[in-house]
């Protein structure tokens, strides 16, 4: 399998953006799951193969999910950045397809990356 790699991470001041971006996207289902220190990882955004969405509730309206097919690559724009964003960012694939409820669901998830690190300091 071709692996997930994300990339996009650093430290940012509160109110600041990034974008992260994962490769290897090909899958119906992809999403965003995150894990700060001492926390357990939570899914942040998902998106299938026709553009539903899904979000958590705490980033709705700052984050965006996306996706390029031709460039087979996973985005999650963030902005209104905030300290309690900061964790460890995963990009991950699903071979299932999901009604979007089920879309951050970590347990129908069958392929990680290694994660990408945001720091947002206040």
């Amino acid at each position: 399998e071709v692996q997930l790699v994300e990339s996009g991470g650093g430290s940012v001041q509160a109110g600041g953006s990034l974008r992260l971006s994962c490769e290897a996207a090909t899958a119906y289902q992809m999403a965003w799951f995150r894990q700060g220190a001492g926390k357990e990882r939570e899914g942040v955004a998902a998106i299938d193969a026709v553009g539903q969405t899904k979000y958590t509730d705490s980033v709705k309206g700052r984050f965006t999910i996306s996706r390029n097919y031709g460039k087979s690559t996973l985005y999650l724009q963030m902005d209104g950045l905030k300290p309690e964003d900061s964790a460890l960012y995963y990009c991950a694939a699903s071979s299932l397809v999901l009604a979007v409820e089920e879309g951050l669901a970590q347990r129908w998830y069958n392929r990680w990356g290694q994660g990408t690190q945001v720091t947002v300091s206040s």
